[in-house]
């Protein structure tokens, strides 16, 4: 795959490609990080955790989590995070640090080769221009659907911003347009922009003003419709259908716009709607998304909380849709956010609130009125609950529900006495429906979460051979002994160990670092890290990220009687020997145990007189090798 994708992309500008990228600039798009020694920490964006384990050093160029074991170099990110292409990983990257791509024309092979994700994201993107093109330049784009936008009161700017559009009220004006520029049928159906009828496709969004659907990365997944013609029998918006490239349970209108504010602001508003967000925007909000009308999802829960952990929802009046949305900021609360709730006035959304208010007006606006989640819900529960036992008890068993979801015990303890003075009840009863309800989640949780990938496991067999190239991989083009005439570079020494004694990796990937490793040296612009951290073999590229990331474990032989400890670089000298003959002691070890097993087993004089030499013979050169050693096993 990888040599198909070159002969697309010339080497030199992989390369070029692979220089750039700064690992921590890719990944901070995505996450948000923190500076944590020379390295940088966040939560992972692949898999659901509350203590952060995602790690980028910038140094190696790398990103790691250690709770799920996914990472890589920044291609490796972009291509598991976006779920791209390697080719579509580079275009990204290449887009990002504004590289130049030049490609050769693809053969009729190769682009029946595009895989269908590709080939529908290719189809979004020229939908999302065809219908904002309608939009600004189409007689009927411009009298019905340009006209509806600024009757709503949207400026020009936020109107390209969404790169909002028009879909002609035509039957099929979109998708004969389409299928005239060489787009399949196939992919216009996938996508649910076009229809299958009897006669041929229909547009699906006729008649409508069209807002795209972009991912964390801003690239068009889907669209929403809404519809300008009065039409009972019609839905007022529809949405693209789920799809290979659109999953509408992990998707959030407007996060590509929103998410460096919402790091900057440490906050993120959920609204409902399309016209909320941008609305929002227009006024000098940018840190809000909507969940686009569906019930919240633990997907989209996690999108926000990659970026903060901070969730203010806003609620017009309509307390009927306002009691619908409460088990789904439970689900906030279970994520362990901090969620408060800004009840709007009687009338107003979040649309006309920040049409007829200033940035600074509603800003205030908010500081002053939005309120703790926990505490909104029992004062609007209580208003229906009123001086009815029965209701009363409901309420107190909605509280605990919520309640019990959060996971840290201290906001639990917080939130209980102060619902204990709101609802003039005993702290005492509500620990104890607290603790039932916990103690019943965890043989059944409430909601079903995705499975965390376990860390895969080093074998304790495979531990010097590791060992090995990891010091290959950080160290092999440096020198063991520095200021040195006797200059001698630590690659050169542990393959020339390995060469005397004849010995091969029984592991072939390892095998396989050591025989390109010795061909690296020939050439001097050879750089270990790199070289192996963006290897083409995906499962020596994935063993580098591996050996790059483990931490270095001090032995006791260096810190004992020692009151200051030298770093590892300064050590080579001393390390990589014992390293390099503790690897050999096993190697005795495991000969040792093979002719004891064969001795047992003997039952000729002469062969078994042969292997008794053999075992002599291995026990001089064991304690040859321990001494070399200092009779301490060390990695």
């Amino acid at each position: 795959m990888f040599r198909y994708f070159c002969r697309m992309i010339p080497q030199e500008t992989v390369q070029r490609i692979l220089d750039t990228a700064d690992i921590v600039e890719v990944v901070s798009d995505f996450v948000t990080l923190k500076k944590r020694g020379v390295n940088y920490i966040g939560l992972c964006p692949f898999h659901n955790e509350k203590t952060p384990s995602f790690t980028v050093s910038p140094s190696k160029g790398i990103c790691k989590c250690f709770g799920c074991g996914q990472g890589g170099n920044a291609v490796n990110f972009i291509m598991e995070h976006e779920q791209m292409t390697y080719v579509e990983a580079l275009k990204f990257l290449a887009r990002k640090y504004h590289i130049e791509i030049v490609e050769r024309e693809e053969s009729e092979e190769e682009r029946i080769a595009k895989n269908e994700r590709e080939s529908m994201m290719i189809v979004t993107s020229y939908a999302e221009k065809y219908f904002e093109e309608t939009l600004h330049q189409d007689t009927e784009g411009m009298s019905v659907g340009l006209t509806y936008l600024k009757q709503r009161g949207f400026r020009p700017e936020v109107i390209k911003k969404f790169h909002l559009g028009y879909c002609k009220d035509d039957w099929a004006s979109f998708s004969e347009q389409a299928l005239r520029d060489g787009y399949e049928k196939k992919y216009l159906v996938d996508t649910g922009l076009s229809i299958e009828g009897k006669k041929g496709l229909i547009d699906k969004y006729r008649g409508r003003v069209i807002f795209p659907i972009h991912s964390v990365s801003g690239r068009t997944v889907g669209f929403g419709g809404r519809i300008l013609r009065n039409d009972a029998k019609a839905a007022k918006y529809l949405n693209s259908p789920e799809s290979t490239i659109y999953h509408k349970s992990k998707v959030l209108y407007g996060l590509y716009f929103a998410k460096k504010s919402i790091v900057k602001q440490d906050k993120c508003f959920l609204v409902e709607g399309y016209t909320d967000v941008i609305s929002m925007h227009q006024a000098g909000i940018e840190n809000v998304v909507a969940s686009s009308g569906t019930a919240l999802t633990i997907g989209q829960i996690l999108l926000i909380k990659r970026f903060t952990p901070n969730v203010t929802v806003l609620f017009d009046g309509d307390a009927a849709g306002i009691k619908a949305s409460l088990r789904s900021i439970d689900m906030l609360l279970e994520q362990g956010m901090n969620i408060k709730v800004l009840l709007l006035a009687d009338g107003e959304d979040p649309d006309s609130f920040a049409k007829s208010h200033s940035a600074t007006e509603l800003q205030e606006y908010i500081k002053e009125n939005e309120e703790d989640f926990i505490h909104f819900k029992t004062k609007l529960l209580l208003k229906d609950a009123k001086n009815d036992p029965v209701e009363k008890a409901n309420l107190i068993r909605e509280i605990v529900r919520s309640i019990s979801v959060i996971p840290d015990s201290i906001n639990r303890s917080v939130y209980i006495k102060s619902c204990s003075n709101i609802l003039d009840i005993q702290e005492s009863v509500l620990y104890n429906q607290v603790s039932k309800l916990i103690a019943q989640k965890r043989g059944q949780t409430s909601y079903q979460k995705p499975e965390i990938a376990k860390p895969k496991e080093v074998s304790d067999k495979d531990y010097e051979e590791r060992a090995l190239l990891r010091l290959l991989l950080n160290y092999g083009t440096e020198y063991m002994i520095e200021n040195s005439d006797e200059q001698l570079l630590t690659g050169t020494y542990i393959l020339e160990e390995l060469e005397n004694d004849e010995i091969v990796f029984p592991n072939p990937i390892y095998q396989q670092i050591v025989e390109d490793f010795k061909k690296g040296l020939d050439n001097d612009d050879f750089h270990p890290k790199t070289y192996f951290r963006d290897h083409p073999d995906e499962e020596i590229a994935k063993l580098a990220l591996d050996l790059l990331s483990e931490p270095y474990k001090l032995s006791q032989i260096w810190t004992k009687n020692k009151n200051k400890i030298e770093l590892e670089e300064h050590c080579l000298a001393t390390i990589v020997p014992k390293v390099v003959y503790q690897y050999k002691f096993k190697l005795i070890k495991e000969l040792q145990k093979e002719i004891m097993d064969r001795i047992s087993q003997c039952t000729d004089d002469q062969e078994l007189f042969s292997l008794l030499q053999e075992k002599k013979n291995l026990d001089i050169i064991k304690k040859q090798v321990l001494e070399i050693i200092g009779n301490r096993i060390i990695v």
